[in-house]
């Protein structure tokens, strides 16, 4: 009987005191730290900080639904960033010092972070600035466990080595895409080029990696400043050009490529929608792999 009054004390304590509802006795106690003191986590280490897919994000104390995946936004400001929540799920509740505006869980009480209005950063003009450790996600149940994108950053051996390293891609293939023929060889490529630009196909599993994250890397392993070239191979098949699939995909990298602008990169990487894939020659698949060499002419640099 008193292990049961003292349970029963530990889990509704809080709602005496005006703040959670209920505490999840499954919570760690950083977790705790967050949702229950109202502790800040440390900026840019969050899960969901660089974390973009399609899906719902859920208080992490009592599950209830508060943020669509749509709504995130990258702000660079360090935490996982919305425009609008789910309709009645947070509470907003002035600090006691008046400045600022925190967002708790309608549901139970839970601390997740604050608001701020009037930045300009999206349309709706509103940041939720949320902590990662105080939300789960749970990825749309019809979101495919495969997609595609593409490319182009010099020679495609070293775009390959680099995308292929990453966990939740399955495959990268070499090839062609942008010219005015179909099946273009290696050779009209390279002595007779019509628009053609080498580029790889990634394909990845959505809900291990986002193509945010792919993107990123992919500006990272080549140097997206340098025009018909990277490194020592010079022409107009070696162009730093993403071709995207949808309208998310070209917003994510025009918004990968502002930041970039604004630290000072003279970005020329092109955003070209995607046109036919002509996978290369078997010769060229898993170039550096099979001979056993490092790529000549591409490298990681950190960018982001």
């Amino acid at each position: 009987m008193a292990k049961r009054y003292l349970t029963f004390f530990l889990l509704f304590t809080m709602v005496l005191w005006g703040e959670v509802k209920v505490v999840n006795p499954h919570l760690t106690q950083e977790e705790r730290d967050i949702l229950i003191h109202k502790g800040t986590q440390k900026p840019f280490v969050g899960k969901y900080y660089n974390f973009f897919q399609k899906g719902t994000y859920h208080c992490k104390n009592c599950d209830a639904p508060l943020y669509k995946g749509e709504n995130k936004f990258h702000s660079t400001c360090g935490w996982p960033s919305f425009d609008d929540e789910i309709k009645g799920a947070i509470k907003r509740v002035k600090d006691p010092d008046g400045y600022r505006t925190e967002i708790l869980c309608a549901k139970c009480g839970a601390h997740l972070g604050h608001v701020f209005l009037g930045e300009k950063l999206t349309p709706k003009n509103t940041r939720h600035c949320v902590n990662s450790i105080a939300m789960s996600f749970k990825p749309d149940s019809n979101q495919s466990k495969s997609a595609k994108a593409y490319f182009g950053g010099g020679c495609f051996w070293g775009v390959e080595y680099y995308l292929e390293k990453l966990e939740g891609v399955n495959s990268v293939i070499s090839g062609y895409m942008g010219g005015k023929r179909e099946r273009p060889s290696y050779k009209e490529v390279s002595y007779d080029n019509r628009g053609e630009i080498e580029v790889v196909e990634v394909s990845y599993n959505p809900t291990t990696i986002s193509f945010r994250e792919i993107a990123k890397m992919f500006f990272e392993i080549h140097d997206p400043t340098q025009k018909g070239r990277q490194g020592p191979d010079i022409g107009y098949q070696y162009s730093s050009v993403v071709f995207y699939n949808n309208e998310d995909e070209k917003e994510t990298t025009q918004e990968l490529i502002d930041i970039l602008t604004n630290r000072g990169y003279k970005v020329v990487t092109k955003l070209l929608p995607k046109k036919d894939f002509y996978k290369a020659e078997a010769y060229h698949q898993d170039y550096y792999q099979r001979h056993n060499k490092q790529p000549y002419c591409h490298g990681y640099v950190k960018r982001f």
